[in-house]
């Protein structure tokens, strides 16, 4: 079971969270040209094993949106922040060894 520090409602189990994705992509403009960027931001998905940047949102509580900084081998939450906090340009992830 994960344990999620929620900024707003303090730690809560994750089930009260919704998992919406990779925290690092970057995503087009919405001009029709770059609808193969789209398919790319939506569809393509890397499997990072690691850390990890990942949207997720605190649906049975507050609904905010949050980054959380998870391992995905060892499944340890190593930081929460409100997503609207971070970084600009996000640590690039490395690719799997």
């Amino acid at each position: 079971m994960l344990r999620i520090h929620c900024p707003y409602c303090g730690v809560r189990d994750h089930e009260e969270f919704s998992y919406f994705g990779d925290a690092t992509k970057h995503y087009p403009g919405l001009e029709a040209e770059h609808h193969d960027g789209w398919v790319e931001a939506v569809y393509m998905r890397n499997n990072p094993k690691g850390v990890h940047h990942e949207f997720w949102q605190h649906t049975m509580a507050c609904r905010r949106w949050l980054v959380v900084k998870r391992h995905t081998v060892t499944h340890d939450i190593l930081a929460v922040m409100p997503a609207n906090e971070r970084p600009v340009q996000m640590p690039e992830q490395r690719p799997a060894p």
